[in-house]
């Protein structure tokens, strides 16, 4: 078989995964060749490797085929079938085997891609062994083992579910829920998750199907709530929930339809875990709401503030032994859960928090949500580098103002922040601004943007 081209290998291995376009990009031969070299990578020839997969048309068939180049390094491979990523995570946590999960997540149905994490949900990225993947591949990939390994099937779903209810348990008031799915593989776990509980279930597009018929699996976008939010309203549900296309993120509407900010879970999941192990530490990006490490320290934890991207996330949490940690984007990782991210297990621990109070969701969160912010704006920008510099001028110097670079460009003061940072693969300008009012808020937008865009 010969080694996939450079330009494919540099189009599809990207900082946290592979992914690209089926079949042009990625097929069976590619999928064969990243399985034999993630064996040698990850040393699973001596523990073997756990493999899952999404409902996309291909990915049964890809899944077969790293299988194939995996049993052929030597390593024995457990086929967990048809699995949400964090199930993935939690076969690699129990097994303590590495995982592949087949996935584009929240992309297009013409998408396609294998998340890769070390044994015990260790995440796999560009600096911590994808690139020596991808090199490897490059190289024609390792010598055949000596000893094929087998290939088995097993169902963790049960298990999974189980685990999960531990980590946090639903007691209380009969609750009303209605979850979107987005016919991603939320249709497959909530029903053997949520089931489990005394709650009156709502399923919205709970069908797998990979073509996406009803809206693209990809919650972060409001586009993709509109549907969630008319449920909850025509149903008189307490909360609604929507889940991307391999449901390790997690979205909330409140019961009068409206969403609720990820920050302000990030909040009530805190003060949950806080609760459960005081003065723990608590990871939260940099474009998390300033709300976050209020409570944090009010509460008599530690606030731990990282770069934007889950291998920083997980990174910290292991350096601090951080009991909680949440991103903007919909994300929440779990110490107890081997650090991995799960949607599942923060909708439980809402779920949770919900059922064992009378307060309305929206009152219940009241607390947690005490600023205003822009949410993510996009500017195309010929030159990110000159548009960064040209914001950092006209803010430097200013009373009461503080800059750093951890990320990006952030530009603090008391009364508001706000975070510039450059797209990896696009020409694009990400702002997020926060204030403690909607006028504040509206005259830092409009003053910041008008440098990126000015060309200045």
């Amino acid at each position: 078989m010969d080694a996939p081209s450079v330009e494919t290998l540099a189009a599809v291995f990207k900082a946290y995964d592979v992914r690209g376009t089926v079949p042009d990009q990625i097929d069976d031969d590619l999928a064969r060749a990243v399985g034999a070299a993630f064996v040698t990578v990850a040393e699973a020839a001596g523990t073997g490797v756990v493999v899952g997969h999404d409902m996309r048309p291909s990915s049964p068939d890809l899944a077969g085929a790293f299988a194939e180049g995996a049993a052929s390094a030597g390593a024995d491979v457990t086929l967990i079938g048809l699995a949400s990523t964090d199930e993935l995570y939690f076969a690699s946590g129990r097994l303590g085997r590495p995982g592949a999960m087949f996935t584009a997540s929240h992309n297009p149905a013409r998408y396609n891609g294998i998340k890769l994490c070390r044994a015990h949900a260790v995440p796999l990225g560009t600096d911590t062994g994808l690139g020596d993947v991808k090199d490897l591949v490059a190289a024609g990939g390792p010598p055949a083992a000596e000893r094929s390994g087998s290939v088995t099937q097993r169902d963790v779903l049960d298990d999974y579910a189980e685990h999960l209810l531990t980590l946090a348990p639903v007691t209380g008031r009969r609750l009303r829920v209605v979850v979107d799915a987005g016919n991603g593989m939320a249709g497959h776990t909530a029903p053997a998750v949520l089931g489990r509980l005394d709650l009156d279930l709502v399923p919205l597009y709970f069908e797998l199907d990979g073509s996406f018929p009803n809206h693209e699996a990809n919650p972060i976008d409001p586009a993709n709530l509109v549907d969630l939010q008319a449920a909850v309203r025509e149903h008189g549900a307490d909360v609604g929930l929507a889940f991307d296309g391999d449901a390790d993120r997690c979205f909330v509407v409140d019961e009068r339809g409206e969403a609720v900010n990820p920050s302000v879970l990030t909040a009530l999941i805190a003060s949950r875990e806080l609760a459960r192990v005081p003065g723990s530490s608590i990871i939260h990006n940099l474009i998390t709401s300033r709300a976050v490490p209020e409570l944090v320290t009010r509460l008599g934890g530690t606030p731990v503030r990282t770069r934007v991207g889950h291998s920083y996330i997980k990174a910290r949490m292991a350096e601090t032994d951080a009991v909680f940690g949440g991103e903007h984007s919909g994300h929440f990782y779990f110490r107890d859960f081997w650090r991995a991210d799960s949607g599942m297990l923060a909708a439980l621990h809402l779920l949770g928090a919900l059922a064992g109070t009378d307060r309305p969701l929206s009152a219940l969160l009241a607390e947690f949500d005490r600023y205003v912010s822009s949410g993510e704006i996009n500017s195309t920008v010929p030159d990110q580098a000159q548009a960064v510099a040209a914001v950092e001028r006209a803010y430097a110097g200013r009373d009461g103002v503080r800059l750093d670079h951890l990320d990006g460009l952030t530009v603090a003061h008391d009364e508001w922040w706000f975070n510039v940072r450059a797209s990896n693969t696009e020409p694009l300008l990400r702002l997020n601004a926060e204030a403690g009012d909607r006028a504040t808020l509206d005259r830092l937008r409009d003053d910041v943007l008008a440098i990126i865009r000015s060309g200045s």
